[in-house]
C-alpha cells in the first residue's frame, strides 16, 4: 500500500456537510458527483496532501444509508491507494483478510476499488483504491 489515499464520512445531507467543511477548510469541494452503482453523492476536498469524502445515501438501500441508520453520521472508511488493486487483493486474501468485492468496480474520483470487511480489521472498512488510468 503507498499511502492514505482518503477518509470516507457518512453525512446525512450533502449540501449541509459540504458547508460545514467549505468553513473547516478554507476551501471549496474540487470535486462533486454520484456513483450510481454505490447508491451515493460525493464532495471531495483537499486538506493539503490529503483528502476527505463526504458521502450522502440516494436511496435507502445503499451502505451508506445502512451505516448511518446502524451507526449515525460519522467516518465509514479509510481508503489506501495501491499500485495493482488485483495483486493487492489475492495477497490480502491469502494473509486472510476477508475481500467484499474481489472484482474491483469503478468508484468516485476516478478510482477502482474493493473493500476489506472491518470483521477481518479490527472494525475499520478499508478501501483499496487504484487511479484509472
Amino acid at each position: 500500500m503507498k499511502k492514505i489515499e482518503h477518509i470516507g464520512i457518512a453525512v446525512n445531507d450533502l449540501s449541509s456537510a459540504v458547508l460545514i467543511y467549505e468553513k473547516l477548510f478554507g476551501a471549496a469541494a474540487y470535486k462533486e458527483e454520484e456513483v450510481i452503482s454505490e447508491g451515493v453523492k460525493t464532495a471531495f476536498f483537499l486538506n493539503g496532501p490529503n483528502k476527505i469524502e463526504l458521502l450522502e445515501a440516494t436511496n435507502p438501500e445503499s451502505p451508506i444509508a445502512k451505516f448511518i441508520a446502524e451507526k449515525g453520521e460519522g467516518i465509514h472508511h479509510i481508503a489506501f491507494e495501491v499500485e495493482d488493486l488485483l495483486a493487492e487483493i489475492d495477497r490480502l486474501k491469502k494473509e486472510g483478510f476477508v475481500v467484499l468485492n474481489e472484482i474491483p468496480k469503478k468508484g468516485a474520483d476516478n478510482k477502482l476499488v474493493s473493500f476489506l470487511h472491518p470483521k477481518s480489521t479490527n472494525g475499520v472498512l478499508i478501501e483499496l483504491c487504484q487511479e484509472i488510468k
